[in-house]
């Protein structure tokens, strides 16, 4: 099946037709992004709004389900954990409860980058209408194309980088951040005791998976501490049993926030468990032990410990604004990948993800 044109026309008058038409259907597509941009500001200010620190925020439950292990509440104001109780009861450490102090907010690193880059965007977005269409009378004027396209490619990277926050790491693997930013026992009232040797007891470490807020707990034990006569006898007669889980007979750099840096991915490379005991087995490498603190290769300045991981235990807790702002950013993509793929398209060009 063919096409002709009646009256024919010459080739070079058909080209010159087609670059006409291309031209005002560029013309047209530009001057109806506009109204796509301002309906993806308003958008992406309703998400901005979902973060903003309005009293008295979010209080979110915090429940193992089927047993009470723990059970708990926090309260979430913008980007901060501002004050929450929870009560816990680990098979490794004495019953206990755990109440945050107001004085001193946990600020959740993942929704503090999701507020920037949301920051980022809505600036991304006013300069690229101002730039391109500034009111001018009598009518505004054609923006470039080349810009736009460039602008709309940022825009869509900042927010995918925006859900890939709220979608955290996978459900099956864990977050290897807990060895450097687990919460500081001063964060608590009263304060978390520390052992002998100082290594708190227990790791309090928060994220984000699939938009909720998600709490990872894990009893700690020095590494380099020997075991004792009465853990190896234990042991040995099935007296006492250790608790198996992903992170059991593996020793880990940790050190809480602001304490000092810790390993690539949290983990001490070439380093296990050489004993079944609860504290057995040392760490290869070069390190060097100051005082109560470890660290690496001679440095100074960084309260890293080696710890092993006794217990873990892992509670989310939905939260509203989280999951709503996901489903807004995942729309506001969709949007924007559908004006980008048009305008591809009319400028000739393959559309870079």
């Amino acid at each position: 099946m063919s096409v002709e044109i009646w009256p024919p026309i010459a080739p070079e008058q058909l080209k010159t037709a087609q670059e006409t038409t291309l031209s005002r259907e560029l013309d047209w597509l530009l001057s109806e992004l506009h109204e796509i941009l301002v309906s993806l500001k308003h958008g992406l200010e309703d998400c901005y709004a979902l973060l903003a620190p309005i009293d008295p925020g979010s209080t979110l439950v915090l429940s193992t389900p089927r047993n009470e292990v723990v059970k708990g509440t926090i309260t979430r104001v913008g980007t901060r954990i501002v004050k929450g109780t929870i009560h816990l009861r680990l098979r490794t450490l004495p019953p206990q409860t755990l109440t945050l102090d107001p004085a001193h907010a946990i600020h959740l690193a993942p929704l503090t980058n999701l507020h920037n880059l949301l920051n980022h965007s809505l600036d991304l977005l006013s300069l690229t209408l101002s730039y391109c269409y500034a009111p001018s009378p009598p009518s505004p004027p054609i923006p470039s194309p080349a810009f736009l396209s460039a602008q709309l490619r940022l825009l869509s990277q900042s927010l995918s980088d925006a859900s890939s926050i709220l979608k955290g790491p996978p459900l099956t693997s864990s977050d290897p951040g807990w060895t450097t930013c687990s919460v500081s026992p001063s964060h608590f009232s009263p304060p978390l005791p520390l052992s002998q040797t100082g290594v708190p007891p227990l790791s309090f470490h928060l994220g984000l998976q699939e938009g909720s807020i998600v709490l990872w707990l894990r009893s700690l034990e020095d590494a380099n501490l020997p075991p004792t006569f009465g853990s190896k006898l234990a042991f040995a007669i099935g007296t006492a049993r250790r608790l198996d889980h992903d992170e059991a007979e593996r020793v880990f750099g940790f050190c809480c926030e602001g304490e000092g840096h810790g390993h690539e991915h949290g983990e001490r490379p070439g380093t296990s468990s050489s004993s079944g005991g609860g504290g057995g087995g040392g760490a290869s490498g070069s390190l060097r032990r100051v005082g109560s603190n470890t660290t690496v290769g001679g440095g100074k300045g960084g309260r890293e410990m080696d710890v092993f991981v006794r217990e873990k235990v892992r509670v989310e807790s939905a939260d509203p604004s989280l999951l709503s702002l996901a489903a807004k950013l995942t729309a506001l993509g969709h949007v924007l990948g559908l004006a980008r793929r048009n305008l591809a398209a009319v400028m000739g060009e393959e559309l870079e993800d």
